[in-house]
């Protein structure tokens, strides 16, 4: 691996110990700026593959970066931006030959007429982009968004991002932002459970044909919708079929453009399909791509169609971001989209997929606190509830589950959704089957202590009750002798799983 002596000696040769890096961290960086496992947090000096390593060389599994796409510190983006670095590093504004063949590749990857690039730094700065292209082309202002969704941290999109505006202390949303369900078909506003034989795609899509209506009736018509093509922070969602050729029928008949948002889920991590709203078989306007994209290394584009760029092109104001489309950037671009095809990466992420997502239905088979399993590839959700017939949400037990599986089994996970309970899987494209079965047995013993836990709590609550009670029929001693044959299967399960 290149520099591998030169990792190791840095590694080595760090000087300040945890506890003082997080006195300099909270004497100098933002406290809005927050840690993952902020009672004790990790401090990750460095990665390889879908492993990352602590100050002391702890090993941990990497379950949840979709920044390292094809894998930390992969020894070819390396080069590539290394050897560029060495070379040249300038602006797009002159010529260079890494520009133009990351522009090829990544339009030769899209459906036609998504044919001309524009490049920037960051997810954030693509949907910005993207929201300028379409307000100009349309002459519009107002964007249909969903409800959960995320799009970045600029003003112009957290204005459009619920997940951030209806926080405790989020901005007012504007008025010419239009919020549509969030379109989950589990524990949103239409279910599977409540319209089992509904077109749930058509169910959702009509409140956004209703915001189009409403604001062709007013004379104003739409800018834009976008949405994420399959919703991360938002819970691992995804939308039912039809959904979006629903939804993009009517926001084009009333002129809007249709953006997707591919920041979180391209590059073949669905495994099925290169980008997320091929699923659905729907061609956006204009899709805004990122994070994977350069593997930890800041790099995004907008790609769109020739009239909108040309619109854009007729303003007379020129585009021009300083870093955005510069040559080491496209270098590792190039690198990054090269691995993906040379080492089959998208059909690993559609057979590991497979296999996650089966092996998890297993396990909501034997644990009453798994109400749902969803995902596409390397993509995957699992809903924690307290009651699986009411679906009620059990953010206590993702929090503890998150913690349990990093602080035991060193397995690195989070949890996210409207009500923080959804495990979420978004592992590095390297992840192998090994890796599937590491974190498959740790988040079984989790649930099994989970549950045994939780047992325990109820026969000791039956019991505080039958002692303070008259029996009736011998009901309450029944009910406190099932929970505590219960638990002592549940430790039967946790031994033989410790075993393994």
């Amino acid at each position: 691996m290149p520099f591998a002596s030169q990792q190791m000696q840095s590694v080595a040769s760090q000087q300040l110990s945890k506890s003082d890096t997080i006195k300099l961290r909270n004497k100098h960086i933002g406290q809005a700026c927050q840690l993952f496992y902020r009672s004790d947090p990790l401090k990750i000096v460095r990665g390889q593959g879908q492993y990352m390593f602590d100050e002391e060389g702890t090993r941990y599994l990497d379950c949840i970066n979709n920044v390292a796409h094809v894998g930390h510190c992969h020894p070819e983006v390396v080069r590539a931006g290394a050897l560029q670095m060495a070379t040249i590093s300038t602006n797009n504004r002159f010529l260079h030959d890494e520009l133009v063949q990351c522009a090829r590749t990544l339009t030769s990857k899209m459906p036609a007429p998504l044919s001309v690039c524009f490049f920037v730094n960051s997810g954030s700065e693509a949907n910005d982009l993207a929201l300028r292209l379409a307000r100009n082309y349309t002459k519009r202002l107002d964007v249909i968004t969903l409800d959960h969704a995320y799009h970045g941290h600029l003003q112009s999109v957290m204005e459009i991002s619920p997940y951030k505006f209806n926080q405790p202390g989020g901005e007012q949303k504007p008025e010419y932002v239009h919020v549509a369900p969030c379109p989950d078909i589990y524990g949103g506003q239409f279910t599977d459970k409540l319209h089992p034989n509904a077109d749930l795609g058509a169910l959702y899509a009509q409140p956004i044909a209703d915001i189009c209506e409403r604001q062709q009736a007013k004379g104003q018509g739409v800018a834009a919708f976008i949405a994420e093509s399959l919703q991360s922070c938002g819970g691992q969602i995804l939308p039912p079929a039809g959904y979006f050729q629903a939804a993009y029928n009517a926001v084009h008949r009333a002129g809007g453009l249709c953006i997707a948002d591919e920041v979180q889920v391209g590059f073949g991590r669905v495994g099925s399909h290169y980008w997320a709203f091929e699923t659905q078989g729907v061609v956006p306007d204009i899709v805004s791509v990122a994070k994977p994209m350069g593997n930890g290394h800041p790099v995004g584009a907008v790609v769109t169609t020739p009239e909108i760029a040309q619109a854009f092109y007729d303003t007379g104001v020129a585009y021009f971001n300083t870093y955005g489309g510069n040559p080491v950037s496209c270098a590792i671009a190039n690198a990054v989209m090269r691995i993906i095809d040379e080492e089959g990466l998208q059909q690993n992420a559609h057979q590991l997929g497979e296999y996650l997502l089966r092996e998890c239905s297993q396990l909501k088979q034997e644990f009453e606190c798994i109400g749902d399993v969803r995902g596409l590839g390397l993509f995957v959700g699992i809903e924690l509830v307290s009651d699986r017939e009411a679906r009620m949400p059990d953010t206590k037990a993702a929090h503890w589950v998150v913690n349990r599986m990093k602080q035991l089994h060193k397995v690195l996970v989070s949890s996210d959704g409207p009500n923080d309970n959804v495990i979420k899987l978004k592992p590095p494209m390297c992840f192998n089957h090994e890796n599937a079965d590491e974190f498959l047995l740790a988040f079984r013993e989790c649930l099994t202590t989970l549950t045994q836990e939780q047992l325990q709590q109820s026969a000791a609550a039956a019991a505080a009750a039958a002692s303070s009670a008259v029996t009736t029929n011998g009901v309450i001693a029944t009910a406190a002798d099932t929970l505590a044959n219960k638990t002592k299967m549940f430790e039967r399960q946790d031994r033989l799983i410790k075993s393994v």
